[in-house]
């Protein structure tokens, strides 16, 4: 089994931070939006956050030069990241079980890097991603595919997602895998489970207890 975790807000605490950052970084360029709207596509890569945010108009007009600001944003924002409540536990249970492991990040490669340090990953993960990895990010698959390439795994092997937003539920759906949730996203359940998680936990220490009554058994 592989079992593919996404990074922010499901092993680190970073998404509120995120969404400031968007909101700072748009801001700057003359477009204001309430951060609630921005939080809730949290999860987005930024090549879909923008367009879902303002649609194709803003996403030609100031879509390249905001990831370029909200990137410098997270920078500033970054040293308030900490991993969220049982983080490395779970990654050393799932690899206790012997599964193998991917960490799947849309975020910059500078940003991965700190998450894996944050969490003391490098020598536990089989291999991990960022935004340089895939065309198209969250909600689309394509991550999560490359992630199973890392592994030299075929589209159709043995996997499960595990992440906090609907976007992760809805591009492990895609790509063929259950979804496993944390509520670190700021997702309701209802929402979570309508999107087609198979299972939702408060945090990665709770689902790490809890392994055994999962597909990662």
């Amino acid at each position: 089994m592989i079992a593919v975790l996404d990074v922010d807000g499901t092993l680190v605490d970073s998404n509120y931070q995120h969404a400031l950052a968007w909101y700072r970084a748009l801001r700057s360029l003359g477009e204001t939006f309430p951060i609630w709207r921005i939080h809730r596509l949290i999860g987005m890569g930024g090549d879909q956050l923008v367009i879902a945010l303002g649609g194709q108009e803003l996403e030609d007009r100031v879509g390249e030069e905001g990831r370029k600001r909200q990137g410098e944003e997270v920078d500033e924002l970054i040293g308030e990241v900490a991993p969220l409540p049982g983080a490395r536990d779970l990654l050393l249970a799932v690899k206790e079980r012997g599964h193998r492991l991917v960490l799947a990040s849309s975020g910059q490669p500078r940003h991965v890097d700190v998450a894996l340090d944050l969490l003391d990953a490098r020598d536990v993960a089989d291999a991990w991603t960022s935004s340089e990895d895939a065309e198209a990010t969250k909600p689309a698959p394509d991550l999560l595919q490359v992630a199973l390439r890392k592994l030299g795994a075929p589209a159709d092997a043995a996997s499960v997602m595990i992440g906090d937003s609907v976007w992760d539920v809805e591009a492990a759906k895609k790509a063929g895998m259950p979804a496993i949730v944390v509520r670190s996203g700021g997702f309701g359940d209802d929402e979570l489970t309508a999107a087609g998680a198979v299972a939702i936990y408060d945090t990665p220490g709770d689902l790490a207890a809890a392994l055994e009554g999962t597909t990662l058994a």
